[in-house]
């Protein structure tokens, strides 16, 4: 899409905002839901897509099947939405791109908070990747070559679930972590060198950021539970998988994705660290940025290497 169109894309998103900033989760599933008419327009041609799958008690999840004759590698995929909204239907065309490059996707629809805080969204996603490793053949899938991935508060339960199954017959062999949350205690901070972004979009992130992690983890969670690696991975980096992390500069998220690579490194964990210049936090989405097909493709990339 033309460079006016995409420069266009915060008035709209402001527009969709309506009379200010998301006060509730039901707010926030709103203004998602309204995002994902947006961005999921003109999906990929895919085998199969199967809905709603059941993969554990109230946990769910769409499997998309390539074309063409397996068995293909398998992405379970942790959708974005702060932990309180999203689902498989606002990031289908994202999982579509995965399963149109020849994997089979398992795109999770686990239990959000409030209604569902902490621990059960990480609960639900550890049952999803043990379902996938189980069941994953009956849609032409190979349990072998297995990953995960996610964006957003998908990405920190995708590598929160990496360390969790380290040592389980589930453990993905790579993980897709796409602007994710890694260590809550320095959520908000600046990446070095850097002075802290500003404009609405950003005032209006900080306030939604609150309400997000307020509602999965508690209005004051203490040092403990903030240290936790089911809660911040980063803690036990030297647990995760081989990890392509990606993120926009512009991103508030970006210092996490920064400190993530550094502890990956520390660790000697085989990694790709990619910060794409400009780009804001969920653009992997946002087709109409042109950065965000090559994201994509460096990711299809990097699990077709390890698969």
């Amino acid at each position: 899409m033309s460079e006016t169109s995409a420069t266009t894309a915060p008035d709209a998103l402001l527009q969709m905002l309506g009379q200010g900033v998301p006060r509730t989760a039901h707010d926030m599933r709103r203004l998602v839901d309204g995002f994902a008419a947006l961005v999921n327009q003109g999906l990929p041609e895919i085998g199969a897509l199967h809905e709603a799958v059941p993969v554990a008690e109230g946990v769910s999840a769409d499997v998309l099947v390539p074309r063409g004759a397996g068995p293909h590698p398998v992405l379970v995929y942790l959708h974005g939405g702060g932990w309180v909204c999203g689902s498989p239907r606002t990031h289908r065309k994202l999982a579509a791109r995965f399963a149109e490059a020849g994997t089979l996707v398992v795109n999770v629809d686990y239990r959000l908070a409030p209604e569902h805080p902490f621990p059960t969204p990480f609960e639900d996603c550890v049952a999803a990747l043990r379902w996938a490793a189980r069941e994953a053949q009956r849609f032409g899938g190979d349990p072998q070559r297995l990953a995960v991935g996610g964006d957003s508060a998908g990405a920190n339960l995708a590598a929160a679930v990496s360390v969790g199954l380290a040592a389980d017959p589930a453990r993905p062999r790579a993980a897709l972590l796409i602007y994710g949350v890694f260590d809550f205690a320095t959520l908000g901070a600046a990446p070095p060198g850097l002075e802290p972004s500003t404009g609405p979009l950003v005032e209006i992130g900080r306030d939604m950021l609150e309400l997000m992690v307020g509602s999965y983890l508690g209005d004051c969670p203490g040092p403990a539970l903030l240290a936790d690696p089911r809660v911040s991975p980063l803690h036990a980096a030297d647990r995760l998988p081989p990890s392509h992390v990606v993120v926009g500069s512009a991103d508030p998220l970006a210092a996490q994705a920064e400190a993530l690579a550094a502890a990956l490194r520390r660790a000697g964990v085989e990694h790709e660290h990619v910060v794409d210049p400009g780009m804001p936090h969920g653009y992997a989405q946002m087709e109409f940025l042109p950065p965000a097909r090559a994201a994509i493709d460096r990711m299809i990339a990097f699990l077709r290497a390890r698969l």
